[in-house]
């Protein structure tokens, strides 16, 4: 197991998401997460081919069966080109360390496993994992200390872009740590409904406009009956900003 090195260096973090018109990605019991058409399955991969590494959370690993690699010949190809290694860095997270032993992703093949984790993960979960090849970093006591986790990923394997696809608790913890730069959207045009279905953002929520988290459209395209959107990050000296001028609109 690997401890967190000290840097104030962290890679450039995009996240990608389907969602549907009424911004759920899953329904209640989490047994339709997926409603994006075969371009939405595309755009997936092109996102991943340029990025040295994809993360998700550990529900969406154990429960969505997904196995985050390139994609095939054809993505590593283009990776090849980026000047990237043919396979991404596949990375986990769970504060707890519960991943399941079967997932699909520690048996499809892809690029190296990782696991972001906590120091209360027993090992009794942990070991299990590190049999199977999994690189294992604990950060923080009860929840995962994502600031030190991205410096460790830049660091120690050279991660400068790191892709994220879910699910929701993962990118609340990450949009307010302030760690998201880039979001690439796809709405979809369906409604699940459901109160306690889940939407691109769990986690801790905000109480108050000037608080919420400072986004600006950069590309709206629209193929067939989905539209992908774009997102950039505001820079934190015109985030006050926009706050005022959404405010000023509401």
């Amino acid at each position: 197991m690997t401890l967190p090195g000290k840097s104030s260096s962290r890679p450039f973090v995009s996240l990608n998401m389907a969602m549907t018109a009424d911004g759920k990605i899953a329904t209640a019991n989490r047994r339709v997460s997926s409603f994006g058409s075969s371009v939405d399955q595309r755009r997936l991969y092109l996102l991943r081919a340029r990025a040295d590494a994809v993360m998700c959370g550990a529900a969406t690993v154990n429960e969505a069966g997904i196995d985050l690699n390139a994609g095939g010949p054809a993505f590593q190809r283009r990776r090849l080109r980026a000047g990237l290694a043919p396979e991404n860095l596949r990375i986990l997270v769970s504060g707890s360390g519960l991943i399941r032993p079967d997932a699909r992703v520690l048996s499809e093949p892809g690029g190296p496993v990782l696991l972001l984790t906590t120091r209360r993960a027993p090992a009794a979960r942990l070991t299990p994992l590190m049999r199977q090849g999994v690189r294992v970093g604990r950060f923080g006591r009860d929840r995962v200390d994502f600031p030190a986790a991205l410096r460790w990923l830049h660091d120690e394997f050279a991660v400068r872009h790191l892709h994220v696809e879910g699910g929701g608790t993962l990118n609340g913890w990450l949009l307010e740590a302030g760690l998201i730069d880039e979001i690439h959207l796809t709405l979809c045009p369906v409604i699940l409904g459901g109160a306690s279905a889940p939407t691109i953002a769990g986690g801790p929520a905000v109480s108050r406009l000037a608080a919420a988290h400072a986004f600006h459209f950069t590309r709206v395209e629209r193929v067939g009956d989905e539209l992908f959107l774009t997102l950039e990050r505001e820079p934190r000296r015109t985030t006050q900003a926009v706050r005022a001028r959404t405010a000023a609109r509401a």
